[in-house]
């Protein structure tokens, strides 16, 4: 479904990303996991053409997104959750969440998908009309993950969701990730947490300055010796 060929990026003369390649399948869950620094929010910029690479090509199906405006990546639908919510905290819970379904296409999708959204996440059902900076961290993450859903997403790319939440919350956003990937949802996942990720993700690849220096199944990569030694504490 999604290829990212060779890429590099670079912010200014500060090289982030060398000739990095991944693939995600249809109805998949990939993890791309690494220290901070690794590139892993790069890449998922890039992706989303906020940031162009200088070489390299990312194809959904036979689709260049490299050469494609954010907007149209997203009607493409190819959604970022970014790192840290992202929210409007002046705004209701209810309107953040009818802000992704912000596309000529998802507009008139807007009431299924938001009742969707209130099936994953009942919690939101109750907070809908709270205002989001008042929210806990979790339910925060919950809009966050629920917003990028309201665009009906063929891939959806989530930057560290469970950065920041306490730990029955990270178990639960773990849980909810695989129902959504259930749900008939291809997912990037992208994490620090690489125990956890690992378990989760059907394939996974390392991140290293800036490239890729593993890559295997989920279960693969938890038995690798550098993966443990370096990640894991093992």
């Amino acid at each position: 479904m999604l290829r990212v060929d060779n890429i590099e990026v670079a912010y200014g003369k500060i090289q982030a990303l060398w000739g990095v390649s991944f693939e995600v399948r249809d109805g998949e869950i990939v993890a791309l996991v690494g220290a901070n620094g690794a590139g892993k929010t790069t890449t998922l910029k890039t992706v989303s053409a906020l940031l162009r690479p200088s070489a390299g090509a990312i194809l959904l199906d036979e689709q260049r997104l490299d050469c494609c405006t954010p907007v149209k990546v997203v009607e493409f639908g190819v959604i970022q959750v970014p790192e840290g919510r992202k929210l409007f905290p002046h705004m209701t819970l209810r309107e953040n969440l009818l802000l992704g379904g912000y596309t000529r296409a998802a507009r008139a999708e807007r009431s299924k998908r938001l009742e969707h959204v209130f099936e994953i996440f009942p919690a939101l059902r109750e907070r809908q009309g709270q205002i989001a900076g008042t929210l806990s961290g979790g339910e925060q993450q919950m809009a966050a993950i629920g917003r990028g859903l309201m665009a009906g997403p063929r891939i959806l790319m989530l930057d560290e969701p469970s950065l920041g939440l306490a730990p029955i919350m990270v178990e639960e956003m773990f849980r909810v990730v695989r129902e959504i990937n259930q749900r008939g949802v291809t997912i990037l996942l992208v994490e620090q947490n690489t125990e956890n990720a690992l378990e989760l993700a059907h394939r996974g690849y390392v991140l290293e300055s800036g490239r890729v220096v593993l890559e295997g199944t989920g279960k693969e990569l938890l038995a690798n010796e550098k993966v443990r030694e370096a990640y894991l504490g093992l």
